[in-house]
């Protein structure tokens, strides 16, 4: 790390680090929008592969989970033989099972070609922002760098579900793999002339034993927390998630008492890095449990096409970009910190604001809300990366980013099963007692039951599961408010006075 003291005054970066970032936004977008981009072709894979149920949740969920799983472990290993070598294999790894799954025969072989995807994800994610750290040296100049790294990681998840509507509609379902092959090929080809390679110079030995327990930490505790939403409190869900939370507990154990850790425990004490996870958590929260109520009302409560709807909420994606950098400067020209983390959360309290005063034909408030929301989001990421990466050692940039998105991950899965449980909650309590069982378990159910009801009867059904679903949306909004004004508190404490 720099010594506070030195005069000395960093390097500033060039026209090569520069296009070089661009280079490492390739894979990023990429990665990000794979979270989503089976959305649309999940149909068209259903009637050529003829999965089972449970191989239709597989083929959506497995690369999320392994994704989870494996970024501790990538971030320290490209720590350990270099950011470079690791991102250049992921690469490789990436564009192979991309081109397994484009032709994919079988359920079994998409699925497969999806966990090859989600390791190939985990090494890109950790090692882009890794070697950015290292790049950009400049305190300015990593700020924008790392800003616009946050929005392209978020417009990413956007653009996965309106890419996959196109390319489903024109080409084959196989096509929404294909088109991360150019982008791959390109990285490969400029990644050893652009990119430097960094390494820590003294890792240690490397201790096998905590990557299987990571994954038993990661794994269940997801998988539990993303299924209680739909499914209830089901025993299996409980059990998994207290199963993830104990081996998370033998993690924390292993990392304090090995002598050559995972996560070393002093990266955790660096000031200003816990708080910067936590918050991190929460906006990604909040994120994520806006996300599944704003998709479901464009499509369910104004009855637009899967297409039709990813369109629209593309609108809200052109003011993230300018969101990063905005923030940025602001750090830049002296506002504290805290307080700029502390107004992105506020700005996402408003979002939730504007949710929360939904009615049944309410678009413009809820694109409006969605874009306050994502804008915010972006703001709080960009500076809290910026916080965290420039505080880690440099020796240990992989396995700082690792642990921030892990944390996004597990605020993703909380938002959720948190926002979705509420929503879900005031839904069923606003449906008729007299209603069918399937409609008053879910909007989808609802619709479901109305296609098979005559005349007025499957019209009223519509209407009141409609507004019950925007009395959900509404509770949830509120509840997600009331978590951001606290953030917003905790941000303006826990970050008062740290790099300015």
């Amino acid at each position: 790390m720099t010594n506070p003291k030195s005069t000395t005054t960093p390097a500033l970066a060039g026209r090569r680090e520069w296009t070089a970032l661009g280079v490492l936004m390739l894979p990023l977008l990429l990665v990000s929008m794979d979270v989503s981009v089976l959305y649309f072709a999940l149909p068209a894979i259903g009637a050529d592969l003829r999965p089972s149920g449970t191989q239709q949740l597989w083929i959506l969920d497995i690369y999320g989970f392994v994704l989870a799983g494996l970024l501790m472990t990538m971030g320290a290993l490209g720590d350990r033989m270099g950011r470079r070598r690791l991102l250049l294999i992921g690469a490789t790894a990436f564009g192979g099972a991309s081109l397994l799954a484009a032709y994919a025969d079988s359920a079994g072989t998409l699925i497969a070609a999806r966990a090859v995807l989600g390791i190939g994800g985990a090494t890109l994610m950790p090692s882009t922002m890794a070697l950015l750290r290292t790049m950009f040296t400049d305190p300015g100049q990593r700020a924008k760098a790392i800003g616009l790294w946050s929005g392209v990681m978020t417009g990413g998840i956007a653009l996965g579900s309106v890419m996959s509507g196109i390319l489903v509609e024109h080409f084959w379902w196989g096509s929404v793999f294909l088109v991360n092959l150019p982008a791959m090929a390109l990285l490969l080809l400029l990644g050893p002339v652009l990119l430097p390679e960094s390494r820590n110079p003294a890792p240690g030995r490397f201790d096998w034993l905590s990557v299987p327990l990571s994954m038993a930490a990661v794994l269940p505790v997801i998988y539990g927390v993303k299924e209680i939403p739909s499914e209830g409190w089901h025993p299996l869900y409980v059990v998994s998630v207290t199963v993830g939370l104990l081996f998370a507990a033998l993690f924390v154990h292993r990392q304090r008492t090995t002598g050559s850790p995972l996560i070393p425990p002093a990266l955790l004490r660096g000031r200003g890095f816990t708080p910067a996870l936590v918050l991190n958590l929460v906006a990604s929260l909040a994120m994520m449990g806006s996300a599944i109520f704003t998709t479901q009302y464009l499509q369910s409560v104004l009855g637009m096409s899967p297409l039709a709807a990813a369109l629209w909420s593309l609108l809200p994606s052109v003011f993230i970009g300018a969101a990063g950098p905005l923030t940025a400067q602001l750090v830049q020209r002296g506002v504290d910190r805290g307080h700029v983390v502390a107004g992105g959360f506020a700005a996402m309290a408003a979002g939730f604001v504007l949710l929360a005063l939904l009615g049944t034909d309410s678009l413009w408030l809820v694109l409006t809300g969605a874009g306050v929301l994502a804008c915010g989001m972006v703001a709080i990421m960009s500076q809290l990366t910026d916080l965290a990466m420039s505080g880690a050692p440099v020796d240990r940039a992989g396995t700082a980013s690792a642990l921030l998105e892990t944390s996004t991950e597990f605020g993703g899965a909380l938002g959720m099963a948190v926002l979705g449980s509420i929503g879900t909650a005031v839904y069923r309590h606003d449906m008729p007692a007299t209603a069918p069982a399937q409609a008053r378990e879910t909007l989808g159910g609802a619709l479901a039951t109305a296609d098979r009801l005559t005349g007025h009867t499957g019209e009223a059904l519509i209407r009141t599961a409609r507004e019950a679903f925007t009395s959900g949306m509404q509770g949830a909004s509120i509840a997600g408010a009331v978590l951001l004004v606290l953030a917003a508190v905790g941000a303006g404490v826990t970050l008062r006075g740290i790099g300015r």
